[in-house]
């Protein structure tokens, strides 16, 4: 791609500075785009396109291949091999680096609001092919990496539906404590953690996890790994997706009296299970 639009240019009778002018972008930055130094946005390929006046058919060819530059997928099993415990501490600095991150959660809560024992399990292979890592590490720097959640000039807000909350891959006690420790996190005043009952009608479907950091990145999961995208257009598709299932949930005071609703429910279910068996 660096070479194609260096090549066009060229051909345009350009000069870097001149069509730095005509895209409203600087002269290194259009330098380090050629040579492949930073990888150019859509929008700064479609700028630059438009700049040169490049022929529809390439240019869709162009973009195209932008799009797919912008995404990256690093599956569990490379992320395995590479150290779970490694990939933590590179979410807490991504995290450190945004001022806002924002998490949609429809399977579980996040690895910043899990305790321990929550994390243990979690991190455990369960299903058949299922990735193993080294699981106390990785439950280590999971609860380490949560020391960001203390740093007040960054904001954090975790969406999830209730059927995340009340999924039973531990027993109840542990979902127990699992909602008080959320309902405590909740009370940063940085923290925001809002919660979708189940009661209410939602007309889109929350397919999958994604986290926005700022509008710079989305970082989607999936069964085999995580996909990153940074086509700005994406990024603001799913801000847009998070502010939807966002106004239709509980959040604030209201939330943090659920999430503490919920743990009386899972204990007052332990103990009747208890006095049954």
């Amino acid at each position: 791609m660096a070479d194609a639009l260096r090549k066009l240019r060229k051909a345009a009778n350009l000069s870097g500075e001149r069509l730095a002018v005509r895209c409203s972008m600087s002269q290194s930055k259009i330098s380090r785009i050629e040579r492949g130094r930073i990888l150019p946005t859509v929008i700064d390929v479609e700028r630059i396109l438009k700049a040169l006046e490049v022929p529809p058919e390439v240019g869709r060819e162009l973009v195209a291949l932008a799009r797919r530059a912008n995404v990256q997928h690093v599956s569990w099993r490379a992320a395995a091999e590479m150290g779970l415990w490694r990939q933590q501490a590179e979410l807490k600095a991504l995290a450190e680096s945004s001022t806002t991150v924002r998490q949609f959660l429809p399977a579980i809560p996040s690895g910043l609001l899990q305790t321990e024992e929550y994390a243990r399990q979690v991190l455990t292979p369960t299903v058949p092919g299922d990735v193993s890592w080294n699981r106390e590490r990785a439950v280590a720097a999971r609860v380490e990496s949560q020391v960001v959640l203390q740093d007040e000039s960054r904001t954090f807000i975790f969406l999830m539906p209730e059927h995340a909350v009340r999924w039973q891959r531990v027993d109840r006690a542990v979902l127990a404590r699992q909602c008080v420790h959320m309902a405590c996190i909740s009370e940063l005043p940085n923290v925001h953690i809002a919660i979708i009952p189940q009661s209410v009608k939602v007309r889109a479907s929350p397919l999958n996890v994604f986290a926005i950091y700022d509008d710079r990145l989305v970082a989607a999961e999936l069964f085999s790994g995580e996909v990153v995208l940074r086509d700005p257009r994406d990024v603001s598709y799913h801000l847009s997706l998070f502010e939807y299932f966002l106004s239709h949930a509980l959040a604030g005071d209201h939330g943090t009296a659920f999430l503490r609703a919920l743990a009386e429910e899972f204990m007052r279910e332990r103990e009747l299970f208890e006095t049954v068996t």
